[in-house]
């Protein structure tokens, strides 16, 4: 008998896991695929030896995470690469806004607007481990450094539009709005800064890097931590009701709100079965995965170098794409994530075959096919690029929920990025990882942080439950 189960093997479910087995819990966890890691899930999708990343693929939460950190996964087998570039967004006429780690070299290449970018930034970079400490907390926790969290949410609280208008050049307006669309949100909204001023932060601290041998590295890493500890993992499980778990004391669930409300049926009192029944998805990815002759032949030579590209065009444009998804709306330029992982760990190319990574951004449940606006998206920046696609892999939003439950409706972030949402995910309590029912909790991204390969869903659901076994 186990102590503690945990249903899903996904970053949250194996960082709890971790976490109670770290306090000599007996952790067995359930995993419904035939294999872990959830959205961290890596193969060979179009080419034989071109290795591509399912869903999560450049990481700077994961490694600013202070839980993953703290457990010195490189051990493990975890490895960090960074690219020379770690975000480019190009723009008409052959330019292109860039990010690196150096706050010094972005704010140099920003030029008129560098200042300002490094008045925003530069605070919250050189504070970010202390901020973090807060951030990836739940709202309802004793603040450990108030200031630095009481400036950090007076800048959140804004719609990205606002904070927008500190820059005067497009291009340093078009690289935050680009990275505030990580949030699937529309800009004009409250808190649709967020996103942007965490992700730019962390990324002035510790870049964007990725997992050497694909995104799997990070959950195959925490297996073998939990291995360590004596837990378990067992796939091709799928839980459906809550009393095929009764042998364990406390059980965490990564799935979620509406699965967990599924599972557990009638013992959730009502008023949480309500809020789990009532919590929202948002906008969808549609993600294709291609493999390129020689790479993407990008006008703007820092793209080439770039680790992530975001194809948005000006700010104005990634504002009506987001603002059209959110509606329900496929925009006829939609928001392109694209990632060239390879040029960091170039062990996923198969000789001059390379990965390339991309998803735009479209309404929930939708049901078209967004292969071409991507592929245009891509042309726009790299004429010529299609003559160099020699493998296709298309996952839809359908493909995607059924890929991972928790993506409800291509829903990459398990719950839409309102501001109810951010503030009081997943219901009103003060307890957000409890369920109602004595020793049942939840551990995924619909719960305090949100999304991210972090683990701190799932770290901050394990204190809860260790709270309850008396641990």
């Amino acid at each position: 008998m186990s102590e503690a189960m945990v249903v899903g093997a996904g970053p949250n479910g194996m960082a709890a896991a971790v976490a109670l087995a770290q306090h000599g819990v007996a952790v067995s966890v359930l995993e419904a695929a035939e294999e872990i890691g959830g959205g961290t899930r890596s193969s060979e999708l179009t080419v034989p030896g071109v290795l591509h990343d399912h869903c999560s693929a450049v990481h700077p939460l994961a490694v600013a995470s202070p839980f993953l950190r703290s457990l010195g996964l490189e051990r493990y087998g975890l490895e960090w690469l960074w690219p020379d570039v770690d975000l480019a967004h190009p723009l008409e006429g052959g330019r292109a806004a860039v990010m690196v780690r150096s706050l010094e070299q972005t704010t140099r290449a920003l030029g008129a607007d560098g200042p300002a970018w490094g008045r925003l930034f530069g605070p919250l970079a050189s504070g970010f481990d202390a901020m973090a400490e807060d951030l990836l907390r739940p709202v309802t926790h004793v603040p450990r450094h108030p200031r630095r969290l009481l400036r950090f949410g007076l800048l959140a609280l804004r719609p990205a539009t606002v904070t927008a208008r500190r820059w005067r050049t497009e291009e340093a307006r078009a690289l935050f709005a680009g990275v505030a669309a990580h949030g699937f949100h529309p800009l004009g909204s409250l808190l649709s800064g967020a996103v942007c001023l965490m992700l730019t932060a962390a990324g002035h601290r510790y870049g964007w890097p990725v997992a050497r041998g694909g995104s799997r590295a990070i959950s195959d890493a925490l297996a073998k931590v939990l291995k360590e500890l004596g837990g378990t993992v067992e796939t091709g499980v799928r839980v459906r009701s809550l009393g095929e778990l009764r042998a364990a004391r406390t059980v965490l669930f990564d799935v979620a709100p509406g699965a967990a409300a599924d599972i557990c049926g009638d013992q959730l009192p009502p008023r949480v079965r309500r809020a789990y029944r009532r919590w929202r998805h948002g906008p969808a990815a549609f993600k294709l995965d291609l493999a390129v002759e020689g790479g993407v032949p990008w006008t703007n030579t820092a793209c080439r170098r770039a680790g992530t590209v975001h194809l948005g065009g000006p700010l104005e444009e990634v504002v009506h794409a987001e603002r059209e998804t959110s509606r329900g709306r496929m925009p006829e330029r939609p928001f392109v994530l694209v990632a060239q992982q390879y040029l960091a760990d170039p062990d996923r190319s198969a000789g001059n075959i390379h990965p390339l990574y991309a998803y735009a951004h479209v309404p929930h449940g939708y049901t078209g096919d967004a292969t071409d606006a991507i592929l245009n998206r891509i042309e726009e920046f790299a004429p010529g690029f299609r003559e160099g696609v020699v493998g296709s892999f298309v996952r839809s939003t359908t493909d995607m929920a059924h890929y991972n439950p928790n993506y409800v409706g291509g829903d990459i972030l398990t719950g839409a990025n309102t501001a109810v949402q951010v503030a009081l995910r997943p219901r009103v309590a003060l307890d957000p990882y409890s369920t109602g029912i004595p020793g049942v909790f939840l551990c995924s991204a619909a719960t305090p942080p949100g999304a991210g390969t972090h683990g701190m869903c799932g770290y901050n659901a394990a204190q809860s439950a260790l709270k309850f076994l008396g641990r």
